[in-house]
């Protein structure tokens, strides 16, 4: 049995809690490794590791972090395919999909290249008579991400390129479920020239994220996953001092509208409701369908829904993979089955799926409710899996309003052809990231990625110019040489003149 421990000061390292946990092969329902699981003596000694790394790593010139990250771009792509199938067999989205996430992250590293010029400062000559001013961002010192299972490789590299860049050092506890992506790309950041220390993976549950929470020396949080984790992370960080980002739940809305192309909202509904199986934050589970729409939308989406390929994500036939443990199917399946107890109209059941030679795999085909109501839990919470519920209504503003009333505002969609329907809502929509019909609507790297109301606890989004903020603090030095002239003491608020 392959065992998985920590990757902490440059090197790999077996776990000493003596608590371990199974990783699974999706698609077989087989354990393919043991993970060690922190305790928060072992989170302790690799945060002393980080911040004994900090001082010279935070000295090292900008220029010379960039060629780092040049480097690791390099390698990035040219493990492409290796991470993937990593993932693949972990996670169990198909290997294109993978593949495709591996990019999205490599996106950040390509933007942590140009760090040179996002941490140059600002300088003004003779604020006052020979008084000069000048601000500089600064390394905040060991900061830390938890990250989830969906994206293994995505979500971290949208965390510690771009804090190492900033000079900070990191610590990395990645999802238990998949740990072994995060463990190669450490293992890649070392070959491309990153000094032992500076980036750390210290695998873990509850113990060690708790352990990350209260230690004095981490500086900042950065998180991706459920709401309520992510409510939890971000109170507790910031109770004990620390800046905390917290990327939560998600039901994201993609409104149809009648004058819609109809096969475009369709492949985008196909692609956005059951690509990686719905478990993205991203993925679009709520269609809301305007008037006429409704049926429209209906008589094409059905049919997709019922010849979804699903299969081993290996599969280049697959278009589907399983879900990512037993216990998450049956979670998925649970909702299904509550959403027809609920009422709504199950138009395809994906709950009898059966593949000779994988029957003890995680697979669930794809659920298509219809005549979804807003009181309904199939609605009102985050399933994240392949279910998507049409919900019927009469009018745009309607449709808008079902959008901004809902608890969660990661990201929303609209379908049409109409440019005042489509400025409006972008206008008027309670979401942070908003597509005209794009359906995942997910901002590239020199942008920044972040909901609104309950999918984001902190005020400073992922990855982009944001992260140079969250990861930096800004100094303003302001600054007077003596000219041999004395005009005493001043008990006044001093101003420039």
């Amino acid at each position: 049995m392959r065992e998985i421990g920590h990757f902490v000061g440059g090197k790999l390292v077996s776990g000493t809690s003596g608590r371990s946990g199974n990783v699974h092969n999706p698609a077989t329902g087989e354990i393919s490794a043991k993970v060690a699981l922190a305790s928060a003596d072992e989170m302790r000694k690799a945060v002393a590791i980080a911040a004994n790394a900090f001082p010279d790593w935070a000295a090292t010139p900008p220029l010379t972090r960039a060629r780092v990250m040049f480097k690791f771009k390099e390698l990035i792509e040219k493990h492409r395919d290796e991470l993937a199938r990593i993932i693949t067999s972990e996670h169990g989205k198909i290997f294109e999909d993978a593949k495709g996430s591996v990019t999205r992250g490599l996106e950040v590293v390509e933007f942590a290249c140009g760090i040179p010029h996002l941490l140059r400062g600002d300088f003004t000559e003779n604020v006052g008579r020979g008084i000069d001013s000048w601000s500089v961002r600064q390394p905040l010192g060991v900061v830390a991400g938890i990250t989830p299972f969906n994206f293994p490789a995505m979500v971290p590299m949208w965390m510690f390129p771009m804090a190492i860049a900033c000079g900070n050092t990191f610590i990395l506890k990645p999802s238990e479920k998949d740990p072994s992506t995060s463990m190669r790309l450490a293992e890649l950041a070392k070959e491309a020239g990153l000094p032992d220390g500076v980036l750390n993976v210290v695998n873990g549950d509850k113990e060690a994220v708790d352990a990350i929470l209260a230690d004095p020396t981490i500086q900042a949080v950065s998180f991706v996953g459920s709401t309520a984790v992510g409510e939890y992370i971000y109170r507790t960080g910031c109770a004990h001092g620390k800046r905390v980002q917290a990327l939560c739940g998600a039901k994201n809305h993609m409104i149809v509208m009648p004058d819609a192309d109809m096969d475009q909202a369709v492949d985008a509904l196909m692609g956005a409701a059951y690509g990686s199986a719905g478990e993205r934050c991203m993925a679009i589970s709520v269609a809301v369908t305007v008037g006429k729409a409704g049926d429209a939308l209906m008589k094409k989406l059905e049919p997709k829904v019922r010849g979804l390929k699903v299969g081993p994500g290996l599969d280049p036939e697959s278009e589907m993979g399983p879900l990512v443990t037993k216990e998450h199917y049956e979670k998925v399946r649970g909702y299904v089955d509550i959403g027809v107890k609920e009422g709504a109209k199950l138009t395809v059941d994906g709950r009898g799926l059966k593949l000779q030679g994988y029957e003890k795999g995680y697979f669930l085909g794809g659920c298509l409710f219809d005549e979804v109501k807003p009181s309904m839990r199939i609605y009102k919470e985050e399933i994240f899996g392949p279910v998507l519920a049409v919900v019927r209504s009469d009018s745009f503003d309607a449709a808008l309003q079902l959008v901004n009333d809902h608890e969660y505002g990661n990201g929303a969609a609209i379908f049409t052809r109409d440019g005042d329907a489509a400025r409006t809502f972008t206008q008027g929509v309670k979401a942070g990231m908003v597509g005209v019909n794009v359906p995942i609507p997910v901002p590239m790297a020199f942008h920044s990625f972040g909901g609104w109301k309950r999918s984001l606890f902190g005020d400073r989004n992922a990855y982009g110019p944001e992260a140079v903020g969250f990861y930096t603090k800004l100094k303003t030095t302001t600054a007077r040489w003596p000219t041999g002239i004395r005009a005493g003491a001043e008990f006044v608020m001093p101003t420039m003149r």
